[in-house]
């Protein structure tokens, strides 16, 4: 089974669920860049704070470009986002347990200035995939030539990189047909993720879906568990 995302910053921990359920991961950076909605994570995501939560918003040069591609990106450095990024780990996660064990990537990653928003969003996610201990190949949608929109997109995808199953987000029931996909003969598989509820710093309820980095920051050893939903490896 093979799944595809488009490179998220700073993922959730669903993000990486559904990359290890796979056999063969597909970065999308070939479709549309996209700001807001289902699929406005490309740029942003979200941390714990003694607020709730806040954002973590990567510039992006955007005037004029409506229509670039998600390879095509490029960070604003002349705005102040590394130092920005960096202080907001440190502040809002200085009393969790297994914060320093992982803040000195942080801190290297922040001190090099990326020009294009995808080469910063894949370091981020294969450190992920290092510390859940994924060990699944990573292959880029431009580099293997995947064309078309949508279900088309889907069924090229699959078609070049010869598996017949498809692990959708649970977005895909929007606009997958799934009708042309069995006749292409493929089946698709929707992730349905259940989030697992995890100790988190500050008061208030438990806030699903930030960036995996507050898992990883409060649980540690415990991450990669917590990551499947709470179920051990199979």
């Amino acid at each position: 089974m093979i799944t595809a995302h488009q490179p998220n910053y700073m993922p959730y921990l669903g993000f990486f669920e559904k990359i290890i359920r796979s056999d063969e991961f597909v970065v999308v950076d070939n479709t549309q860049f996209v700001k807001r909605g289902p699929f406005g994570w490309i740029h942003r995501n979200r941390i714990r704070t003694e607020k709730g939560w806040d954002w973590l918003t990567v510039p992006v040069l955007t005037k004029g470009k409506f229509t670039q591609l998600i390879s095509d990106v490029r960070i604003n450095n002349q705005l102040p986002w590394r130092r920005k990024h960096i202080r907001a780990l440190e502040f809002n996660y200085r009393k969790a347990s297994y914060a320093a064990e992982h803040m000195e990537f942080f801190r290297e990653l922040y001190s090099r200035e990326f020009e294009f928003l995808m080469d910063l969003t894949l370091e981020v996610i294969r450190y992920g995939m290092k510390v859940f201990g994924i060990d699944v190949p990573v292959k880029i949608a431009s580099e293997i030539g995947v064309g078309g929109k949508s279900t088309g997109y889907v069924i090229d995808l699959c078609e070049k990189t010869g598996h017949t199953r498809y692990l959708s987000g649970t977005h895909g029931r929007d606009y997958l047909d799934l009708d042309m996909c069995r006749e292409a003969g493929i089946e698709i598989v929707f992730q349905d993720y259940e989030h697992s509820v995890y100790p988190q710093l500050h008061p208030g309820e438990f806030v699903p879906n930030l960036s995996f980095v507050d898992c990883l920051f409060n649980t540690g050893p415990d991450a990669p568990r917590l990551m499947r939903g709470g179920r051990d490896a199979e």
